[in-house]
């Protein structure tokens, strides 16, 4: 097999490194086609990580250097590819290798970054992930770079107006002056926070309301834009839990 897949990708890679040759979607559908022509039964995604992997084996060992491959603008699509990674990495329990390397995952991880940050390829966002695992530079708390302008701290929730919260889709964070209590996500943001100062969502939060009251509980909301995907609002949410790590999210617990 470490033949046909040297073989294959030396057929194919145009000079590219094998990285490339599996994050390039035109490049891998190429790669593909020519494991199957040569025999091999693997999945798309076992033929995928063996080529991965094929560098840290040495099974490439003695071929020229590969051509550079960069993108000028990454870091305007940089945190979403981190957004998606992360998402998938919590609720698929995988690695950005092996997000990479499934072409099912990937789709789900393009779709994913393109939600958070349109207008680049899925080379680019995949690319993007690639080099925030090999310089393990993944940061908390990219979710400003989506709403900059669209965040508000509502202040103490004892003295909040209700109707001031949008009947909007977002994110929102209940915190106190010791820690961040609950991160949620919803389509409705006045409705889902009347419920939660109602005590009837979350049973851990609301009991603490009940011991503590609501005199040093803040309140923060994330509007969202009107088309924002569900799956983006649940990575966004998610981005929030694990960089506040929130007292009451079933998710973190």
């Amino acid at each position: 097999m470490r033949g046909e897949i040297r073989e294959a990708f030396l057929t194919v890679c145009e000079g590219y490194s094998a990285d490339r040759v599996v994050a390039d979607p035109v490049l891998n559908e190429r790669f593909l086609n020519v494991c199957r022509q040569r025999g091999l039964t693997g999945s798309a995604a076992e033929l995928n990580t063996h080529l991965l992997n094929a560098r840290k084996s040495r099974w490439l060992a003695g071929l020229p250097r590969a051509k550079k491959t960069s993108f000028a603008d990454e870091d305007q699509y940089r945190f979403a590819s981190e957004v998606a990674a992360r998402f998938l990495e919590h609720h698929r329990g995988v690695s950005v290798d092996q997000v990479i390397c499934n072409p099912a995952i990937v789709a789900e991880f393009d779709t994913l970054a393109a939600g958070i940050a349109p207008g680049y390829t899925s080379l680019q966002y995949r690319w993007a992930a690639l080099n925030l695992r090999k310089s393990r530079r993944l940061r908390p708390e990219t979710i400003s770079h989506v709403v900059p302008s669209s965040s508000s701290d509502l202040g103490a929730i004892e003295d909040l107006d209700v109707n001031r919260i949008p009947a909007t889709q977002g994110v929102y964070i209940f915190y106190s002056t010791t820690a961040t209590l609950y991160v949620g996500e919803t389509t409705n943001l006045c409705k889902r926070i009347s419920k939660h100062l109602d005590h009837s969502d979350n049973k851990g939060l609301a009991h603490w309301f009940w011991e503590n009251g609501f005199s040093k509980v803040h309140l923060e909301i994330r509007v969202l834009p009107e088309r924002t995907p569900r799956r983006v609002r649940a990575a966004l949410e998610r981005e929030l839990i694990v960089s506040r790590k929130p007292v009451f999210n079933i998710q973190y617990n």
